[in-house]
């Protein structure tokens, strides 16, 4: 089964330094590398600033693009990860990891979506 986690930081409640921390950078390369060598992680990267995407939206038959930033919400997509688990509640054990890792000073969630096919 594969899943895709959305990672959504409140971007309201980002810590004041919320850059490269090197006790998270240590702790999210410990975590990503035994989900590696336990064969789940098959992918996972962090998204550019949305004031550097777009949105495309289709209404009508029309086609409209508007450039970034495109939200007021608190919330974003900052990133994601691709695991393939053998069950729903391994994706959430592995979820539930990577949210941990960030500590308190961190709001976010983790959107976990199973992937529809083979």
């Amino acid at each position: 089964m594969r899943y895709l986690l959305l990672i959504r930081p409140d971007i309201e409640e980002l810590p004041a330094d919320w850059g490269p921390d090197p006790r998270l950078e240590e702790e999210m390369g410990h975590l990503l590398e035994e989900m590696t060598k336990a064969g789940v992680l098959l992918d996972t990267a962090g998204l550019r600033p949305p004031e550097e995407g777009a949105v495309l939206r289709l209404s009508g038959g029309d086609v409209t693009v508007v450039d970034g930033p495109y939200t007021e919400s608190k919330e974003m997509v900052g990133g994601y990860c691709l695991l393939q688990t053998r069950t729903r509640d391994e994706a959430v054990e592995w979820g539930t990891r990577f949210l941990r890792i960030h500590g308190p000073e961190w709001t976010m969630a983790l959107e976990l979506r199973e992937l529809d096919g083979e």
